[in-house]
């Protein structure tokens, strides 16, 4: 059985990230981001990274609203969003990365869970024992499909790019980071559900539990720690551009 204070944590954490991203949506609706995609971004990554992304929205993500942008533009003078500390870009880098991850996996994750056949078809009970393993594939695929789909509403624009450049673009941009924060929430996701939920506690971590979702939490986390460096490197080399 699932210890009180777990279950009370969990609930408390999940329904703190969703009031997270409803003020960041509500801020939005009022002062929009420049860049159409960054209003998607801020609020999904704040379902996992709480106050710390809401903080990290008012005190540098409303820099790149549009009327700051048009502002700027008239007077001439640099957008304030490309005067913030590169360590600042890296992380809005990475978290651009994540919402993708993110997104990909809550649907990934659903999909196995209502539909066991869909993990079957990617190697359970055949090559993998275990239905993690299988929904970890699903979870990939997921998350580099809607990694993908973000960094090319990013980076084409920016470019100018046409369909076929834009994707070939976003493809360099976002593999290696959205694979490095992938390693990252796996690893923490198999110690907690191999280890602190079967071992330590005795019970099976299932997608229809609270605690689920507040580990996925934590491990985002892992996610962003895992592919900040190699955001940090994407941007010093510009194959990700700076936001």
């Amino acid at each position: 059985m699932v210890p009180a204070w777990l279950h009370i944590l969990s609930i408390c954490f999940l329904v703190l990230g969703f009031l997270c991203a409803l003020i960041i949506i509500a801020d939005e609706c009022r002062s929009p981001q420049n860049m159409w995609i960054m209003n998607v971004v801020w609020p999904v990554t704040a379902l996992f990274g709480t106050v710390a992304w809401l903080w990290a929205y008012f005190r540098y993500g409303r820099l790149a609203t549009k009327e700051r942008r048009m502002t700027a533009g008239r007077a001439g003078t640099e957008p304030p969003n490309m005067q913030k500390p590169f360590a600042v870009m890296v992380g809005e880098a990475a978290s651009h990365c994540g919402s993708g991850c993110t997104l990909g996996d809550v649907c990934a994750e659903w999909l196995a869970f209502t539909v066991p056949a869909v993990a079957v078809s990617l190697g359970w009970q055949s090559i993998f024992p275990e239905k993690i393993f299988a929904v970890w594939v699903l979870d990939y695929i997921f998350a580099y499909t809607f990694g993908i789909v973000f960094q090319y509403f990013t980076i084409a624009p920016m470019r100018n790019l046409g369909l076929a450049q834009g994707l070939w673009a976003a493809v360099k941009a976002d593999t290696v980071s959205l694979t490095a924060w992938q390693v990252g929430m796996y690893g923490f996701m198999a110690i907690a559900f191999f280890w602190f939920f079967r071992t330590l506690i005795g019970i099976e971590l299932t997608v229809s539990s609270v605690e689920f979702w507040f580990m996925m939490q934590i491990a985002m986390w892992f996610g962003f720690a895992t592919s900040y460096p190699v955001n940090w490197w994407l941007l010093r080399t510009g194959v990700k551009e700076r936001m």
